[in-house]
């Protein structure tokens, strides 16, 4: 409690995001020439200077921009619905639902639609403020591209963990990206804190997610941003398994 009260005081003072549900389907659609997007957030946290996220809906055929750079930006793709062919530093691969794409700081990148229906993804796009470490992100591996099938699946004692990644970026000390999948009336684990950040994203079923001293129902697609400290657990409520992304970072 006294870890909540203090970063709730953090959030206040800072006008950091808030620790909450976004609900997907209450979101308005922008529209514009390329592509159709969903602003999901956009602001600072503690530990970022910037963290904005938004849904992009393609077209067969079509991508958001041109291949491009960010010196001090690294960005991170979920592939929600349709094919989407990714490349980051001048290696391509196309990926599904599931799928995900990182890119460090300063690695050129891009997507395409090379479906016939449309594809729909996730984009994470945030800075530190500080100066990119680009020699400890490509010792550990640097910019990752991978699709949801390839990816190795761990059976627990509540369903199953997806491990995609979890190692030092251009921007970050660690940075660990898995999908849990949670077997019928399960939960995560007891109400719990830590000192990363984290954001869960609702892959399939209904869950309810607890912070602080609220619940939350999220449903397909929904977002939970969780701000470093605030006590959080999540229960499955689907009548079946359900899945979730869970991005944290310190």
């Amino acid at each position: 409690m006294i870890a909540c009260i203090a970063v709730c005081t953090t959030e206040a003072q800072t006008d950091s995001l808030p620790s909450t549900v976004y609900h997907i389907k209450q979101l308005a659609v922008q529209k514009d020439s390329s592509r159709n997007r969903i602003q999901i957030m956009d602001g600072a946290t503690p530990y970022l200077t910037n963290l904005e996220v938004h849904i992009t809906i393609l077209e067969p055929g079509m991508s958001a921009h041109p291949p491009h750079t960010h010196a001090a930006t690294e960005e991170l793709i979920i592939v929600k619905e349709g094919l989407l062919k990714v490349t980051i530093a001048g290696k391509s691969k196309t990926i599904g639902p599931g799928g995900v794409a990182m890119a460090m700081a300063g690695d050129e990148h891009g997507a395409v639609n090379t479906g016939k229906e449309k594809a729909v993804y996730y984009l994470l796009k945030y800075t530190t403020g500080k100066p990119p470490d680009n020699e400890s992100a490509a010792k550990a591996g640097g910019s990752v591209i991978v699709d949801w099938k390839d990816v190795a699946v761990n059976k627990t004692d509540r369903g199953a963990r997806r491990q995609q990644y979890n190692r030092s970026t251009s921007l970050f000390e660690k940075f660990d990206m898995h999908a849990t999948t949670l077997d019928k009336d399960r939960d995560s684990h007891l109400p719990h804190t830590h000192r990363e950040e984290e954001i869960i994203l609702v892959k399939k079923g209904t869950i309810k997610m607890h912070i602080g001293d609220v619940f939350y129902d999220a449903a397909p697609g929904d977002l939970v941003f969780l701000n470093a400290f605030v006590a959080h657990a999540l229960i499955n409520t689907t009548d079946g398994q359900c899945e979730y992304f869970a991005f944290q970072w310190r």
